[in-house]
């Protein structure tokens, strides 16, 4: 079976197609592959500092990334820009990051950056070129149906990224390409070995990409001075057990660096931002099945009723069973099983199968 890229080439012939390439062996790799398969491939990378600005290291670590990805560019032969996204970044992802984290949230930057800098931003630079298509490294799939374009699971489960991308919607998936979705991860590192790009046996960062090296408390520490005060740490009935550095500093089933010896492991159950309390508790005291989404995104059709999905709470963990159903303007998720450290401000998908069906920000948890 013929994918998108390949229906593309022989339908409408060769297409120009800009790839967003940072340098790394999956965004070089969906620009060798591509331009294989007949497109006019145009490279372009986002540039923006990384770490705090000070920081000299984090200017130059900007400057290698460029320069690794104007390498691959030129190994290539394909033409490449670079584009100043340090604004958008600020105001769309940094901004919100560093927000959310002094409200006792945890946020996911990388969801951010693909609704706003990836497929919003560079899509509109896509257009300004000339190009028919936006192409990223991203593991996922794309399947144009009867009913629309459908978002799945990349081929290689253990490296797919549909999870970031549940924001995307159908104009945007009509002119975007996701060229490894059907490729192993193993399999695209042996093909960047042929074409022996730099990056293909380089190790990846799990890092988020606008914290380069640093840790993101600190990075937080110098951004929101002043809204950082140390509070109580309580357990469920409201006895003091210790203190808190800032409730910025701390997530939803984190058991390490709260500085209680109780006898038995503690966790972060829940965060009152109001009282800027900590509350802690055995493992059971994190455990939860209802929670409420706001911001809901659906790939295709809203869901009109009560219906039964898989859902995901972070991108490491694994879906499972939950009824999804309309709460006034947000979704109410119900889950069969109690599951772990449900977290607002992180991301809730829901799928269908392999098919991303929507999904939204974790508000508050109900039980």
């Amino acid at each position: 079976m013929k994918n998108k890229v390949e229906k593309q080439v022989e339908k409408q012939g060769s297409k120009r197609v800009l790839v967003a390439m940072s340098g790394g062996v999956d965004s070089s790799m969906a620009a060798a592959l591509l331009k294989q398969k007949g497109f006019e491939v145009v490279g372009i990378t986002m540039y923006f500092i990384l770490g705090n600005f000070q920081r000299k290291k984090s200017r130059l670590q900007a400057l290698k990334n460029i320069e690794d990805a104007r390498r691959i560019a030129h190994k290539l032969g394909i033409v490449h820009y670079i584009v100043d996204m340090q604004k958008v970044l600020n105001q769309r992802v940094i901004k919100d990051f560093c927000q959310e984290y002094s409200k006792g949230r945890t946020p996911n930057p990388c969801v951010r950056c693909n609704q706003y800098l990836k497929f919003d931003a560079l899509l509109k630079k896509a257009e300004e070129l000339g190009a028919d298509f936006l192409a990223t490294g991203h593991y996922a799939r794309i399947v144009k149906t009867e009913a629309g374009y459908q978002l799945r699971k990349g081929k290689d489960l253990f490296k797919d990224q549909s999870y970031f991308l549940y924001r995307l919607g159908q104009k945007q998936l009509e002119r975007i390409l996701f060229p490894l979705g059907t490729y192993t991860k193993s399999k695209i590192v042996k093909l960047a070995n042929k074409f022996k790009f730099a990056s293909a046996n380089r190790s990846e960062s799990q890092e988020i990409c606008f914290l380069a090296d640093e840790n993101y408390r600190q990075f937080i520490k110098t951004r929101i001075k002043g809204k950082i005060k140390p509070g109580d740490i309580v357990d469920a009935g409201g006895n003091k057990l210790g203190r808190h550095k800032g409730i910025a500093f701390y997530t939803i089933g984190q058991r390490e660096g709260l500085g209680i010896a109780k006898g038995y492991p503690l966790y972060i159950s829940r965060i009152d931002s109001k009282k800027n309390q900590i509350i802690v508790g055995p493992r059971e005291g994190a455990l939860s099945r209802e929670f409420l989404v706001k911001q809901p995104n659906f790939i295709l059709n809203p869901i009109k009723k009560k219906i039964a999905l898989k859902v995901r709470i972070r991108y490491n963990h694994k879906e499972e069973a939950a009824e999804v159903s309309l709460q006034n303007s947000k979704l109410k998720v119900k889950y069969k099983e109690p599951q772990f450290a449900i977290t607002p401000g992180q991301s809730a998908v829901f799928y269908d199968r392999d098919s991303v069906i929507g999904g939204g920000i974790i508000d508050r948890v109900l039980d």
